[in-house]
């Protein structure tokens, strides 16, 4: 194999430049850990054996996403940016209520979760949104169709802002909110949609 060939076989196998580890929630069930990774400005939510911008996730632990490459494992420590993420956060207090708060069913959000994990894992795609310089809340640049989160409200192009009164300002923020929702009765959250921001509202029963 000549010199060139060889180096482009690396090129493919390998990761790309800019891959990083910018969110990571560990639980003791490594089955259950996700974590968020970028590259080329888009971001991946991923568990243990999914395959995101080439890799195969291998591991995660605390701190760390291991990926394999063709055989080759790199492994990803979380960015500086998620580790001290920048307080960034939009008043609210002008939001406007949505007129259709949704009001759901606990057990069959439980069970359609189960069931539209891996699509809204693998079809949602966020990007972060500045203001000033400093991250204000992600973009929803695309969102499932007839998913749980159309269902909460949420469509393509919304800026998710904040949650339950906590400022979406890095996507370590992002991924820590996800196991103290887990018992809430009301989920709310402010978008900025054209421009303009609307509050969510949905509560499980």
């Amino acid at each position: 194999m000549t010199l060139p060939c060889a180096l482009l076989v690396l090129a493919v196998a390998g990761p790309p430049a800019d891959l990083a580890a910018v969110g990571i929630v560990a639980s003791r069930d490594p089955a259950h850990s996700v974590a968020l990774l970028r590259s080329g400005g888009r971001t991946r939510l991923v568990a243990v054996g999914d395959t995101a911008f080439g890799g195969r996730v291998a591991a995660i632990g605390a701190g760390l996403v291991a990926l394999e490459f063709e055989g080759r494992r790199v492994d990803l420590r979380l960015s500086a940016e998620a580790a001290s993420p920048l307080a960034a956060a939009r008043a609210t207090s002008r939001a406007e209520s949505d007129p259709n708060a949704r009001v759901l069913q606990r057990r069959d959000v439980e069970k359609r979760l189960g069931e539209e994990a891996p699509r809204i894992l693998a079809e949602t795609t966020l990007m972060p949104a500045l203001d000033s310089g400093r991250v204000a809340g992600f973009t929803l640049t695309r969102v499932p169709e007839n998913s749980l989160l159309t269902d909460a409200g949420l469509r393509a192009g919304d800026v998710l802002t904040q949650i339950n009164d906590t400022p979406i300002d890095s996507m370590a923020t992002l991924i820590a909110l996800w196991p103290r929702l887990q018992n809430e009765s009301t989920l709310r959250a402010i978008v900025l949609r054209n421009g303009q921001p609307v509050s969510l509202t949905v509560s499980l029963r």
